[in-house]
């Protein structure tokens, strides 16, 4: 008898609940960098398959519920999206250069906790 080929490929849901803001709380998100952040989060997101479940570009920080893979930690995804986003808005966007020196558009940390069974209530 052919025995079954066991998988160790498993579907895991876990997500995440991230909180992080421009430096000094900056309150430009609202402005036309709006819809490049959007735009950036989706591209960086899909490159790591890192699903975004819903995000919110709020005035002065930003909300984003995540599904992350596995194999990748938290703290080096957001590391990645931190670092990779801040390159990219200053690539289309010179002028912040100024008001922001040496590259650093985001504060340093973050806020995560994980989402199970009261998915809803991080929503409202």
């Amino acid at each position: 008898m052919a025995q079954k080929a066991h998988s160790l490929s498993h579907k895991v849901d876990v997500f995440y609940h991230l909180v992080f803001t421009p430096k000094y709380r900056r309150k430009i998100i609202y402005n036309h960098y709006r819809s490049n952040l959007g735009e950036i989060f989706q591209r960086l997101c899909s490159y790591k398959d890192v699903e975004i479940i819903e995000g919110h570009l709020m005035p002065d920080h930003v909300h984003m519920l995540v599904s992350i893979p596995p194999r990748i930690s938290v703290s080096s995804f957001m590391g990645y999206l931190k670092g990779k986003s801040s390159l990219m808005v200053f690539d289309k966007h010179a002028n912040l250069k100024y008001k922001f020196g040496n590259r650093h558009f985001w504060a340093e940390g973050y806020y995560v906790s994980t989402v199970g069974l009261n998915e809803a209530t991080i929503k409202k």
